[in-house]
């Protein structure tokens, strides 16, 4: 149970996460055949059949998953109370947030039901697809931090359910818009289809805009809060994170119009960037999620970093720290005993040369990295040292290896804590989850590069897995006792995800298009490992 109490703030925001992605794909398939599949259904004809059939079969499978991602939040709240609040589990299972997990899966039991049970005609789920929709995202709305203040309540719960609606109806609607693309062969009819849909994501995009707009206002209270707390930061990656789904969406948008004037026009590349726009928009909603986890800004005015102290932790400086602290002068070397005047769960003060460690771990991951990123653009630019170059993912295993052995210093082999007992340590726990896949991805990535492996789906390992890096680090949390310290952490570590984001669905792209974009998509995701290096290597944390 203790195990489970440690890590219960990291499961809550990936499960967060999966909810909210669910809930996307599940709402945003209702309103898709809302508002386009059934107005339609005359011009589509029997593509319009086979595409109903498939948005009901991936919505009763999203109904099923938001389902269990929410019993599974509420036992897992439920459970966490009965442990620290030492209260009997029917009295947890009362709580208000339980029970909101708990309406809120039996909502989505019914949208499954129903999903699986439509006839062909979709009679009965088109008469409740609109008040189960807004029932559900109603019920979210308020279990969100909207509904917890004091003033102004309503207006931010109103807020929070045009956010989501509008994330849902854009986000959760490109799975279903990929599908009509391939579902309707006429040409006029899939001309149609696009522009209805690209309608459909300029009125969400605004609805989810307008919400969240309302709520930073609300949350942030001022610019200083953008910058000076976790809050703050975690934000403004989600702004930057929309802008790039914003800008893959324009070009769809544009390209939209094109196959309006030509209806054989450019699908490969709508395909593609649609592709991308759910890649990344996931990725936002799992940073949501994270947010979700945060106190809002304006609640922490006394625990705020300050401009001059976010501009010198970000200032880069020489020289790289090469040369780690004696592991004797760490705090993971104090004996247990000096220790126990701590609360429990509290860290110990991070002395110089905790820090030195950690940049110390930071500025060799940063030569790794740095060093992946140059041999990658050399295999692109030289052919004469293409050879050579390719085999760049190799580089990856002597990351990995550095990473197990020197990133935790309280873990073996040079702490006291087994492998095993350390992964009680949320944050222990994801630099091994990260560790794993920084393997996984690298040996198949080398093996692809070789030609050894022929399966089809072998070369998308690498960019999904450093998508799904960057996406886990954007949950990556630090508990430190000194929030601004904690904040000043998160600066640093936010842009990297950012940046891994980038290189991630760069390389889908790569894979994925063809001509002048292909090779663009090409340049932009090695450009991206030598930003993340260079960050890496001038990271500060004092």
């Amino acid at each position: 149970m203790q195990m489970f109490i440690e890590i219960y703030g990291f499961l809550s925001v990936v499960l967060r996460g999966v909810i909210l992605a669910a809930q996307s794909v599940t709402v945003g398939g209702l309103a898709f055949l809302l508002m386009l599949v059934w107005p339609l259904g005359a011009m589509l004809a029997d593509g319009g059949e086979a595409l109903q059939r498939r948005a009901l079969r991936l919505i009763f499978f999203a109904a099923c998953a938001l389902f269990a991602a929410e019993a599974l939040a509420a036992s897992s709240l439920a459970a966490m109370l009965v442990a620290t609040l030492d209260i009997p589990a029917h009295e947890a299972a009362g709580a208000r947030a339980v029970a909101i997990d708990l309406v809120a899966a039996f909502i989505a039991a019914i949208i499954a039901v129903m999903a699986w049970r439509a006839q062909p005609a979709g009679i009965s789920i088109r008469a409740a697809a609109p008040a189960l929709a807004a029932l559900l995202l109603g019920v979210q709305a308020g279990s969100t931090h909207a509904a917890s203040q004091f003033e102004g309540a309503a207006s931010l719960v109103f807020a929070e359910f045009l956010h989501m609606l509008g994330a849902a109806v854009w986000i959760g609607g490109i799975p279903y818009f990929l599908m009509a693309l391939t579902d309707v062969a006429e040409p006029a009819a899939r001309a149609a289809v696009a522009h209805r849909f690209s309608a459909m994501s300029v009125r969400a995009v605004a609805a989810l805009l307008a919400g969240g707009v309302l709520m930073a206002v609300s949350y942030v209270g001022a610019p200083p809060a953008m910058y000076g707390t976790s809050y703050g930061v975690m934000l403004s990656a989600k702004i930057v994170l929309l802008l790039g789904i914003l800008f893959l969406g324009g070009l769809n948008f544009l390209a939209v119009r094109k196959m309006k004037e030509e209806p054989a026009g450019p699908l490969l590349r709508t395909r593609r960037f649609a592709e991308t726009e759910i890649g990344v928009g996931l990725t936002v909603l799992f940073c949501a999620a994270s947010l979700a986890s945060l106190p809002p800004a304006r609640d922490l005015p006394n625990d705020r970093a300050s401009f001059a102290e976010v501009v010198d932790r970000l200032k880069p400086r020489l020289p790289m720290r090469l040369d780690s602290p004696d592991f004797q002068s760490l705090s993971a070397a104090l004996p247990p005993g000096a220790l126990k005047d701590l609360a429990p769960g509290a860290q110990p003060p991070r002395s110089p040369a905790d820090i030195a460690w950690s940049e110390y771990n930071h500025h060799w991951a940063g030569l790794f990295v740095l060093a992946m990123g140059v041999m990658a653009l050399l295999e692109r630019m030289s052919r004469r040292l293409a050879p050579i170059m390719r085999h760049w993912p190799l580089v990856f295993l002597g990351l990995a290896g550095f990473l197990f052995l020197r990133a935790d210093e309280a873990v073996w082999p040079l702490g006291r804590l087994g492998v095993m007992e350390s992964l009680r340590d949320p944050e222990i726990a994801q630099h091994r989850l990260l560790t794993l896949l920084i393997v996984a991805f690298g040996l198949f990535e080398w093996q692809v590069r070789l030609g050894r492996v022929k399966a089809w789906w072998a070369p998308f390992v690498f960019p999904i897995s450093t998508a799904t890096a960057a996406a886990f680090l954007l949950t990556h949390s630090h508990s430190l006792l000194n929030l601004k310290e904690e904040t000043l952490i998160e600066i640093t570590h936010t842009p990297l995800a950012l940046v891994g984001v980038a290189a991630g669905w760069s390389r889908w792209l790569e894979l994925r298009l063809d001509g002048q974009a292909k090779k663009i998509a090409g340049f932009i995701w090695p450009i991206s490992f030598v930003l993340a290096g260079s960050m890496l290597i001038f990271y500060r944390e004092a």
